[in-house]
């Protein structure tokens, strides 16, 4: 029992309520008797109360000072149920549960010793005949001639169906919210059925879900219904005559059976579900926003019959709410798989590298065994993007991944870190190095037989390199970097070779150290400059922003792209002076361009991990803004997926402080890296960037239209803006536009440019 009221204090109770009860009832039978005049004694006061009292469509009643009903008219029996039409002499005893009577009459009892009336007071209540009920009830003391109170007289009004209307909205609400927060399907389809079958009297509600095969239904969620019951349906065949739920999934198409004993729909199905008492069953297709059916939601009733409109409605209502928590779903396990995996060759990406070895490493020290870790890398592979295209590299990438995948053992690893380098991490015995080499050059004779690209065959060779554990190193940087040394040194005697890491390439920290040196002096002279990429709004087509792009003018070597020089130069820890030069110089031009009277646009600057982990770097940020006299609204920080995981407490707090100064954050290269969903709307970003990956086959490929698809309905759920980088053509373009992408950047709007084309691109397009 539940309820709420008003209460008057002394000093602002109005005149006595009884009194403007009764005076109200004497005018109207004084009214009714002037303008209908009756014959006989029916002008008597008494008469014209008690039919004023029985026909209000209000529930009305007077009780004594005991709780006994002296007058209770029609609306108020109707309140309670049970078929009840005379309530006198009656108490709530009688006709309640102990618990609910008692909470009405201390209520009761209050209003008789205090005088003071309780007004809109909502009541909670299961009837006589079990159906939860809720009226508004205003309770008032009712006294006689001589002021004593002899009873109360209340007025109810029956609220359910307002009640329940508000209960389906608010569970609506909080069932959605549990969509939007990424709950588990497990916690979300027992409060969607539990929300139904609190609106609909007398009904079970249970959800199937169709499985990957398409060839059947799976038991997803039915918390009222007998275990035995949900595991003798598990499984069934999807087809014309299987039940309800398994017909529904097979027609695609509201099935409702008004009686389980004589539809020929569940004759084969009937005995299962005779032992509990089931009669009808009611199931819709929970289908997809593309139409697809997905599973069922049914309800089932031990009363033969069809649904009510009102319960016909709510299938609509739960089977949406359901597509919408099965979809979310699905799209964050695609892109949670994104995150773990490579979406070329769907094996395990650089994000999961770490934790693989590391648990190699435990397993060959419980087992008193080797770990060999091989760093491969294919031979020319470039010369084939270059003469076949990139479809024809990708190809062959696939094939290579997939041939060595059918070669691993239990307890094998392959791992894409990109670009045509793969890590293979096998378990072996100690002191096995013979064996080891006879398993990765069987892998190598795998890679390099034969492949038909493009009507031509082709052969790929692959360079390898190993480092065995504990031998080479005994953590999973130390063996990949000297797995990656091995690697290098296969490709310096002459690419297609295995070779084992030893001292003597101790030797090659040297050279480093040299190119080191040699990327010191480039900074110190000045060596770099910077090329801008125009970014456009899908929308207006306008340039609304460039992203800055470093550039390295070697004195011997030329102008060189990032791909040379920015690997080493994260390795050797130099990435961190030469990103501040490159946002120092990004918002320079960017005023520049500002102070020329050019359109203003934002200038957005790439980030490395160094750089972000540094503690002053805030205040770096700051410095360039000032320096340049920018405001910080035109300068946008990209961070990638995997910076901002490395720690993500860390991230949040810096990327507040970031946001705070008044610069936009984006995330780049979104889904690629080791990302999650609970993680990425705590992030105060303004936009996601989707990779280039994921849009170079658009829109061909069915599984990157998917995954754009997925991302660009992520960023608007989370309101953020969405970018796709490398868009070529103008296909891609339309595809984007039409999956609502917001902007693009690619070489089909232009190619990474000096500052003066930039210039000239917006004084065009200002003309």
């Amino acid at each position: 029992m539940s309820r709420s009221s008003t209460q008057w204090s002394s000093e602002e109770k109005p005149a006595d309520p009884t009194s403007l009860l009764l005076a109200a009832g004497e005018r109207l039978i004084a009214e009714a008797a002037r303008r209908f005049p009756i014959a006989g004694d029916r002008h008597d006061r008494a008469y014209w109360m008690d039919a004023m009292i029985q026909e209000a469509p209000v529930g009305l009643f007077f009780k004594d000072r005991d709780g006994r009903f002296l007058i209770a008219n029609k609306a108020t029996a109707a309140h309670i149920g049970g078929g009840r039409d005379d309530l006198t002499g009656l108490t709530d005893f009688d006709l309640f549960s102990r618990e609910v009577a008692q909470v009405l009459h201390d209520c009761e009892q209050q209003i008789i010793r205090t005088g003071e009336p309780v007004l809109d007071m909502e009541e909670c209540f299961r009837d006589v005949a079990g159906r939860r009920k809720w009226v508004l009830t205003s309770k008032l003391p009712m006294r006689n001639d001589q002021g004593e109170i002899v009873g109360i007289v209340g007025i109810a009004r029956d609220i359910t169906d307002r009640k329940r209307q508000e209960g389906l909205h608010r569970g609506q609400a909080e069932i959605l919210q549990m969509i939007a927060r990424g709950e588990a399907l497990s916690q979300v389809f027992p409060a969607l059925i539990l929300l139904i079958e609190e609106q609909v009297a007398d009904v079970t509600g249970s959800i199937l879900l169709i499985d990957h095969d398409r060839q059947c239904v799976r038991h997803a969620s039915a918390p009222n219904l007998h275990p035995d019951y949900t595991r003798a349906i598990d499984g069934a065949l999807i087809g014309p005559a299987v039940g309800s739920c398994g017909t529904a999934a097979y027609r695609g198409e509201q099935v409702l059976v008004a009686d389980i004993a004589e539809d020929p729909l569940w004759a084969d199905y009937r005995h299962l579900v005779r032992p509990y008492g089931f009669r009808a069953c009611w199931s819709s297709p929970i289908r997809s926003s593309q139409g697809q059916v997905l599973g069922t939601f049914a309800l089932y009733s031990r009363t033969p019959g069809l649904p009510t409109a009102a319960c016909h409605k709510l299938l609509g209502v739960a089977t949406h709410i359901a597509g919408i928590a099965i979809e979310r779903k699905e799209s964050e396990d695609r892109i949670q798989f994104m995150a773990h995996h490579d979406a070329l060759t769907g094996l395990p990406n650089r994000g999961m590298l770490d934790e693989r070895i590391a648990t190699a490493i435990e397993i060959a020290d419980d087992e008193n065994r080797s770990v060999a870790l091989a760093f491969l890398d294919l031979d020319n592979f470039k010369l084939v993007n270059d003469s076949l295209g990139h479809k024809a590299g990708d190809t062959l990438l696939k094939t290579v991944a997939a041939r060595m995948a059918d070669g691993l053992r239990p307890g094998d690893v392959l791992v894409r870190l990109g670009g045509d380098e793969f890590v293979l991490i096998v378990s072996a015995p100690r002191r096995n190095a013979k064996g080891v080499a006879a398993r990765l050059e069987a892998v190598r004779q795998t890679i390099a037989a034969p492949v038909t690209l493009e009507g031509r065959t082709v052969q790929v060779s692959c360079s390898m390199g190993v480092a065995l554990y504990p031998e080479h190193g005994r953590t999973p940087t130390e063996l990949l970097a000297n797995a990656d040394l091995a690697m290098y040194r296969a490709k310096e005697i002459g690419r297609d070779a295995l070779h084992f890491f030893n001292n003597d390439m101790a030797v090659s920290a040297h050279e480093k150290l040299r190119q080191q040196e040699e990327l010191r002096r480039a900074i110190a002279r000045d060596e770099f400059v910077l090329h801008y990429q125009p970014q456009v709004d899908l929308r207006t087509g306008r340039i609304f922003a460039v992203e800055a792009l470093i550039r390295w003018n070697h004195p011997e070597r030329g102008l060189l792209p990032p791909g040379e020089f920015i690997r080493f130069a994260e390795e050797s820890g130099l990435i961190g002076q030469i990103g501040d030069w490159t946002l120092r110089a990004a918002c320079r031009q960017n005023k520049a361009w500002q102070d020329a009277g050019l359109p203003r646009l934002v200038v957005s600057v790439n980030v490395s991990a160094r750089q972000f982990q540094e503690i002053d770097w805030v205040e770096r940020v700051r410095s360039a803004l000032s320096d340049s006299g920018l405001d910080a609204r035109y300068l946008e920080l990209e961070l990638t997926e995997s910076l901002i995981m490395a720690d993500v407490q860390q991230a949040v707090a810096l990327m507040y402080r970031l946001e705070a100064l008044g610069v936009h954050l984006a995330i780049d290269d979104f889904g690629t890296g080791y990302s999650s969903l609970s993680a990425l709307k705590r992030f105060p970003v303004g936009r996601l960037k989707i990779d280039r990956s994921f849009v170079q086959d658009l829109p061909g490929d069915a599984d990157d239209a998917a995954i754009a698809r997925a991302v660009i309905s992520l960023a608007q759920t989370l309101q953020l803006r969405v970018i796709a980088e490398g868009v070529e053509t103008r296909e891609q373009l339309e595809f984007l536009r039409e999956a609502g992408c917001n902007e693009i950047q690619g070489f089909y709007i232009g190619k990474p440019m000096e500052a003066a084309a930039i210039e000239a691109r917006l004084n065009e397009m200002a003309a």
